[in-house]
């Protein structure tokens, strides 16, 4: 079962938005893999990882966390990536 689920709005291109996510991922020290509308990545946070993947569908981006440190909420992942992603949100 995922640890959560959450989607952000945007707008642009997919390829911006795999760009901004890729290096939001990659400024944490993380590892990005993308297909053309979808990928998983995996990042280290308070010595524990997060990971999970993306599918990009019509404007949205929509994000799977499969593990997570139980002390960070669903919610500070996801301000996290809007913030990083902000150029091109909607």
């Amino acid at each position: 079962m995922p640890a959560c689920n959450f989607s952000i709005p945007f707008s642009g291109s997919p390829a911006e938005i795999h760009q901004k996510a890729q290096a939001a991922i990659h400024a944490q020290g993380g590892i990005f893999h993308r297909g053309e509308s979808s990928g998983v990545f995996e990042l280290t946070v308070l010595g524990s990882t997060v990971a999970g993947s993306y599918n990009i569908s019509n404007q949205e981006l929509v994000v799977t966390i499969e593990s997570k440190p139980f002390m960070i909420p669903c919610s500070t992942i996801r301000s996290y990536l809007a913030k990083h992603l902000e150029t091109v949100l909607s």
